[in-house]
C-alpha cells in the first residue's frame, strides 16, 4: 500500500513538473508581446466576471484588454465581457475539469492577437481549491472573494490567499447587511500573506475600482520596464 501511494505522488508532481514547464513558455510568449497575465481565482458567485467588466470600463481606453473564459461548460460570461468592451476573448470549457491549465492557456492564445493587447485577464473555473498550485504563465494571481461569502475563507482555504499576489474583497457595498467581520478578514489574510495588498471593491457601485484599475496598470508598466531591462 505503501509503494502505491509513493507512485501517486511521484505522478501527481510530474504533472505539475509537466505543467510549469508549458507555463513557462506561455510566460514568455506574453512578455514578448508586452502582456502582463491576471489569473483570477475566485468561488462561484464571487464576482469575477463583473470585476473583468468593471476593470474594462475603468482601464478605458487606457489599455487593450482580453480575456479567456473559464468554465465547465457555457460561454455566458464571454458574450458578458466582449459587450463589456473586452478587445478580444476565448472561450474554454473544461467538461469537468475544475480548474485551468497552462496547456488550455497555450492553446487559447493561438486565437488571441497579442500584439493587440496590453493585459489579458484570465479568468479560473469558480473554486479556491483546485486552480491554487496550477501556474498558467500568469504575472499575476488575483484571489477575489465576496463579502457575502462570509469573513472565513481565509481560514477554510489558507493556501490560495497565502500565494496569491493582491486580494480582492467584492461586494463592500454589502459588508453591512451580512454577517461578515472586516477586522477578522483582514487579520487572517495577513496571517497567511504580510505583503500582497488587499483592495476593497463593489462592483455594483463601483467603489475602490479606479484604485486596482491603477495597481493593474503599474504593474503592466513595471512589466514593460523589467522587459526592457532584460533586453538589454
Amino acid at each position: 500500500m505503501s509503494a502505491r501511494t509513493v507512485k501517486l505522488v511521484e505522478i501527481a508532481e510530474r504533472v505539475l513538473v509537466d505543467n510549469d514547464q508549458v507555463a513557462t513558455g506561455v510566460r514568455s510568449r506574453l512578455e514578448a508581446a508586452g502582456v502582463l497575465a491576471v489569473n483570477i481565482i475566485a468561488g462561484p458567485g464571487a464576482g469575477k466576471t463583473s470585476l473583468i467588466s468593471r476593470m474594462l470600463a475603468a482601464l478605458g481606453g487606457r489599455a487593450r484588454v482580453g480575456v479567456i473564459e473559464g468554465d465547465i461548460s457555457g460561454s455566458v460570461d464571454t458574450a458578458r465581457v466582449l459587450a463589456a468592451g473586452a478587445a478580444d476573448a476565448v472561450q474554454i470549457n473544461t467538461g469537468g475539469n475544475c480548474h485551468l491549465e497552462a496547456d488550455m492557456i497555450e492553446r487559447a492564445l493561438a486565437d488571441l492577437d497579442l500584439s493587440a493587447l496590453d493585459l489579458l485577464f484570465i479568468e479560473n473555473v469558480g473554486n479556491l481549491v483546485c486552480p491554487t498550485h496550477w501556474r498558467l504563465g500568469e504575472h499575476v494571481k488575483l484571489c477575489l472573494v465576496g463579502a457575502s461569502e462570509g469573513d472565513d475563507k481565509p481560514l477554510k482555504y489558507p493556501e490560495i490567499f497565502a500565494v496569491s499576489d493582491v486580494v480582492v474583497l467584492n461586494k463592500i457595498d454589502l459588508i453591512e447587511f451580512v454577517d461578515f467581520d472586516h477586522a477578522r478578514f483582514v487579520e487572517s489574510v495577513r496571517a497567511l500573506n504580510r505583503n500582497a495588498p488587499i483592495f476593497e471593491v463593489s462592483c455594483r457601485s463601483d467603489a475602490g475600482i479606479d484604485a486596482l484599475a491603477g495597481w493593474l496598470q503599474a504593474q503592466r508598466k513595471r512589466l514593460g520596464e523589467d522587459f526592457q531591462c532584460a533586453s538589454r
